[in-house]
């Protein structure tokens, strides 16, 4: 490296490791930080008279929005208390296998088990890793924290469910194109089929069906636009997403009540809203998803 580019990086370096030691300031900001590795892009809004209430971690579409997310999200942090935090996860470094479909399986191509990639690359631990940087900027190493997630952030919150080790108080999904299907007879993105059996088999499925999890549905999102996915696994789930939502919940309650698991999901829908983000965040129906109530 010549010796001014690596003077820039050791600047760079120092800033982001400057501002990762600082609390973050009221109303909206804007920060880089160091996630495992990786330099990720956090915007964030912290209200006026916040007194350490959770985090609220918002996941963006496909658009990849940060800040208009953080922006949808600032009534939920008025009303609520909430530190939020939206990241931005790049098309580059997060294509659709890392971000949509949670950075397990690269390609779902073949027939036959999959590969798995190593968790290091899976958008869990990007999540995880993120909640802990705030954490220790905070300087509150036991803050809580709710997700919320919008169309491919959705999508992304679905697989995190399923197969990331979490504490988070509420994951909210609203509006996404596909859901991870409660059955290993659906080969995954879309289902179980293809991962190893610690991924696949009935523990696994029973940990889903027990999380936090509340599926937040427009009851206008009945538009087949061309952002819906329509790949075969998809259509198997419904014709658009509010369908697509409604037959998950439905598939997941009624195996959950076969096998007489503990059911922790929840179906919420938002009257005469479409595949809008910022309608959904500014429902009263998403401060019920995050407060349980």
């Amino acid at each position: 490296m010549k010796p001014l580019a690596y003077f820039a990086a050791v600047v760079a370096l120092f800033w982001i490791t400057a501002l990762q030691a600082e609390p973050f300031a009221e109303g909206s900001s804007r920060r880089t930080m160091d996630i495992a590795g990786e330099v990720i892009e956090l915007h964030a809004y912290k209200p006026a008279q916040y007194a350490g209430g959770d985090i609220l971690l918002v996941l963006h579409g496909l658009g990849r929005n940060a800040p208009g997310y953080r922006d949808y999200a600032i009534p939920l942090a008025d009303k609520l208390g909430f530190l939020v935090i939206a990241p931005l996860f790049d098309r580059q470094r997060f294509p659709t296998w890392r971000y949509q479909h949670g950075g397990l399986v690269r390609s779902t191509r073949g027939e036959g088990g999959f590969p798995v990639e190593p968790e290091a690359r899976r958008i869990g631990s990007a999540i995880l890793a993120i909640i802990d940087a705030v954490r220790a900027a905070e300087n509150r190493p036991r803050l809580g924290y709710s997700l919320i997630g919008h169309s491919a952030g959705g999508q992304a919150l679905s697989r995190f469910a399923a197969f990331t080790p979490h504490a988070a108080q509420h994951i909210v999904i609203a509006n996404p194109s596909t859901w991870l299907w409660p059955s290993p007879d659906e080969r995954f993105p879309y289902g179980f089929g293809g991962l190893p059996e610690a991924m696949s088999g009935d523990d696994a499925l029973q940990r889903y069906l027990a999380q936090p999890l509340t599926l937040l549905l427009g009851t206008a999102d009945t538009r087949r636009g061309a952002d819906l996915s329509v790949r075969e696994g998809a259509e198997r789930q419904g014709q658009h997403r509010l369908e697509r939502g409604r037959n998950a919940f439905r598939a997941a309650q009624q195996l959950a009540q076969q096998r007489d698991w503990s059911f922790g999901w929840r179906l919420i829908e938002v009257p005469d809203v479409g595949h809008s983000a910022r309608r959904m965040f500014g429902s009263a129906e998403a401060q019920e998803a995050l407060t349980g109530r």
